[in-house]
């Protein structure tokens, strides 16, 4: 009978649902406490005592996946991203990763335009001085006056340039691989090089995965290449930003603001500066938030450690209805 780590922090809220299907098929379940993720550390606590592993953004590095062996045999994340996750070391030692591409592609996009709207039409901070007893009218911009630039022209990449276009925005995209001519042609973006980007953009939304290209590509001398009217929105990965690079240009207005859903070091800790500044919006790593698409990679989850560990997923369909 298989064990399974599930230590996935969407699909622990709802573990109860889920345990008649891991019955079903014969898997036992430890089920750890997990705050937004499992260290090294605490991985390597379990290490051993495991077949397969449903996680969120645990870390499995190369030593974790070796201590966990010759037990396990694949490691299903819970959506899409998975640079926490060593691939290399896991192929090298024979260890499936297995994901869900394109999982959230829609409610992320729909939150950088939330946040592009945000700031254009300067809501959050009209609602706070009403709040105050001040009516004080405040400059807000036309989208249709405004450039957005989208590193990383992906699935969600393409997706918030899609939304822009209707807002009537100039677009502008930046990425390391080449781009379908039609999507460009048919959306009107214009590739350009990353400082020509960060030179033109009123919005630069960040939509690229996290690898060793991406790593602090937003630093002290790109940012230093942005205009000093401009929003930074980081939807991907906190490490593509070096922090505190980002909270100097915020502190000396640099660039205008920032709306920030994911960090370097998640919980953001107390003590960060950027949640003292009136200039940026943040949120808790939540703009995959999606009933709908939530469900969808519950299951997919589910059935890529079925797949993973050899098990006939024929029955699933049952529990799926």
């Amino acid at each position: 009978m298989p064990t399974v780590l599930l230590s996935a922090p969407y699909m622990l809220p709802f573990v109860d649902r889920f345990r008649p299907v891991f019955e079903h098929f014969g898997i036992d379940l430890i089920i750890p406490e997990v705050h937004e993720r499992l260290s090294e550390e605490e991985l390597l606590r379990f290490a051993g005592a495991f077949d397969g592993v449903i996680c969120g953004d645990d870390r499995f590095t190369e030593p974790v996946i070796k201590a966990c062996l010759p037990r396990l045999k694949v490691i299903s994340k819970w959506g899409t991203g998975i640079d926490s996750i060593d691939r290399q070391a896991a192929q090298k030692l024979g260890v499936q990763v297995r994901n869900t591409p394109n999982a959230f592609t829609l409610p992320v996009a729909d939150t950088v335009m939330g946040y592009i709207l945000a700031f254009a039409r300067q809501i959050p901070w009209m609602d706070r001085d009403m709040r105050s007893q001040k009516w004080e009218k405040r400059r807000g911009i036309s989208l249709s006056e405004c450039t957005l630039g989208v590193i990383g022209v992906g699935n969600i990449g393409k997706a918030v340039l899609r939304r822009a276009r209707a807002f009537g925005m100039r677009l502008l995209g930046n990425d390391i691989i080449s781009i379908a001519p039609d999507f460009i042609l048919e959306n009107g973006v214009e590739m350009v090089p990353l400082k020509e980007l960060l030179g033109r953009a009123d919005f630069v939304s960040l939509n690229c995965d996290l690898n060793p290209t991406s790593y602090h590509l937003i630093n002290a001398e790109t940012l230093s290449w942005m205009k000093h009217s401009a929003v930074l929105i980081n939807t991907a990965r906190g490490p593509i930003v070096e922090e505190p690079a980002l909270i100097a240009a915020l502190q000396d207005g640099w660039i205008a603001g920032a709306a920030l859903d994911v960090f370097e070091t998640e919980p953001l800790p107390i003590s960060s500066p950027l949640l003292r500044m009136d200039n940026v919006l943040l949120a808790p790593h939540n703009s995959n938030s999606s009933p709908a698409a939530w469900e969808r990679v519950h299951w997919n989850t589910i059935r890529n450690l079925l797949e993973g560990l050899n098990i006939s997923t024929g029955d699933l369909q049952l529990f799926m209805s």
